[in-house]
């Protein structure tokens, strides 16, 4: 097993032991979900409220090393393999960051969740954008349309594209810090655009190159 896979594994048992140690302090009913205003929206049980988020990490990470293996073309996915072990790093320290916002909304320190999530977003983004610009073809991991999984050409021009999109988004995605009353909408208006845009770009880039050929 590799590092970041351990590394990745050790943030999941840090979550666990995390929900162990605050659990009495918690209330019965957490705060688990936040509107577009910064009031709270959503509510869980105790239990559930610290030990959701854990259980989902551990199944997302059972997902994560099943599917390199099951993958049809997984000789393409050990090619980039070490950007999606990275990805896969980077997505479950962004979960344990929420999982640690929420504990401490809960435990009293109450802020604006919009800007909170703004960086983390950010980087989340810019680290898809770098994950997608170095995948190989397969079916699992990237831009998965039509025409990128029917064209391998369609595939790498897409993915170019993409991954400079997905990074762009994570740039914009930033003013959330500046506007924070507006801090979802930098965040889900870019990211929506940029995969418009390259679920588009597949589509007319395939009938382009069919049409040439």
């Amino acid at each position: 097993m590799s590092k970041i896979k351990i590394f990745t594994l050790a943030i999941i048992v840090l979550s666990f032991a995390t929900g162990f140690y605050f659990y009495p302090k918690m209330p019965e009913v957490m705060a688990s979900h936040w509107n577009l205003n910064n009031a709270v929206n959503g509510y869980l049980p105790k239990f559930w409220g610290l030990f959701l988020m854990p259980v989902i990490s551990l199944v997302l990470y059972g997902f994560s090393l099943v599917i390199p293996k099951i993958d049809p073309l997984k000789d393409n996915i050990k090619k980039f393999s070490k950007y999606f072990e990275g990805f896969i790093l980077l997505l479950f320290l962004f979960l344990f960051y929420i999982y640690c916002l929420t504990i401490a909304w809960n435990l009293g320190f109450h802020f604006l969740m919009g800007s909170a999530l703004a960086p983390a977003l950010a980087g989340l983004f810019y680290a898809c954008g770098v994950l997608i610009e170095n995948a190989q073809p397969n079916w699992s991991i990237g831009i998965r349309t039509p025409w990128t999984l029917s064209n391998e050409t369609v595939w790498k021009k897409t993915h170019q594209v993409g991954g400079k999109a997905f990074k762009i988004a994570a740039i914009v995605s930033l003013a959330g810090l500046i506007f924070p009353s507006l801090a979802y909408l930098f965040v889900l208006i870019p990211i929506l655009f940029a995969s418009f845009y390259v679920i588009l770009y597949s589509y007319l880039e395939f009938h382009r190159l069919q049409k040439h050929s």
